[in-house]
């Protein structure tokens, strides 16, 4: 054993580096946050150790807490129900073209929109498709309709914001899906094309079963990116109007730059992480991947 732990050395010489950078840029910030959220302080002040109250002003007083989680759920879901869908199925329709070069140049096509900065085509959508002038309300003009504030109603600004990227079909979940779908073995194709299964059939009895991996994937990137990420709210609507678009990772943002509460916004990024570290153990054991549904049927 100790001839082996030599022999390994130069392996652990090659991943220290790695794993340094990783302690101190992913790690240590992490650590730095959790102390942070038992004090009440801001930047360049004085801290005054405060316990569990951070935490327990949020979750019992804080009054964004229940709108922004609901808020939360309902962009998540439907960004979740997108990336299931509309990508695998895009994946699916190149798979099935017969020309090699057509594949090539629908993927590179589907890959293009990857180059525009995402906070730029959420401004995009913002201005240019859901402002008072944009393309939806002109198109309403023009077929007799009153257009209206899609990002300043209470009553649409939730489904405006879960229907930016529309037709969620763009860069590179379409080619993790395509990756897996490549990845099926030919025999199995033969096999359901001699049992009968052929069209719609074969997609939801072959196709999907063997893309469970990447749908895991995906699913678990979708949830830790709509959890974290409040960059488009930011820019769009800073949560209102009211607390209607209100997010946990916004007010977070607000409490630590707004309202220099950095102990109480550590709080809060505390909890987002352990939301995150939940939801991601939850998916991992009731989502099975393709390689746990292969070794059920052996």
């Amino acid at each position: 054993m100790l001839r082996r732990a030599i022999r390994s050395l130069p392996l652990y010489a090659i991943l220290t580096p790695s794993l340094i950078l990783l302690a101190i840029f992913n790690v240590a910030p992490f650590v730095l946050a959790f102390a942070a959220s038992f004090f009440d302080f801001e930047i360049g002040g004085d801290s005054r150790f405060v316990g569990l109250a951070n935490y327990v002003e949020y979750l019992t007083n804080d009054p964004t807490l229940l709108p922004s989680f609901e808020n939360l759920l309902f962009l998540t879901f439907f960004a979740c129900l997108f990336v299931t869908v509309c990508p695998l199925v895009v994946a699916k329709m190149i798979f099935s073209l017969k020309s090699e070069r057509a594949r090539y140049i629908y993927r590179l096509m589907f890959l293009l929109p990857v180059v525009v900065p995402g906070i730029a085509g959420t401004m995009i959508w913002g201005g240019l498709i859901l402002g008072d002038s944009g393309l939806v309300n002109e198109t309403l003009r023009l077929l007799g309709m009153e257009g209206r504030g899609w990002l300043s109603d209470p009553q649409t600004v939730l489904w405006a914001l879960a229907l930016i990227g529309f037709p969620f079909a763009g860069g590179i979940n379409v080619l993790i899906y395509y990756a897996g779908l490549t990845s099926i073995p030919d025999t199995v194709h033969d096999a359901a094309s001699m049992d009968g299964a052929v069209g719609l059939r074969k997609f939801l009895r072959i196709d999907v079963p063997l893309v469970m991996s990447q749908v895991k994937l995906l699913l678990i990137l979708t949830i830790i990116g709509n959890v974290q990420g409040f960059e488009g709210l930011f820019v769009l609507t800073r949560g209102g109007p009211g607390f209607k678009s209100m997010v946990p990772g916004l007010w977070m943002y607000f409490n630590a730059f707004s309202f220099q509460r950095m102990g109480y916004a550590s709080a809060i990024g505390v909890v987002l992480f352990l939301l995150i570290l939940g939801l991601t153990v939850l998916n991992m054991r009731l989502i099975r991947s393709s390689e746990d549904l292969q070794a059920a049927t052996i």
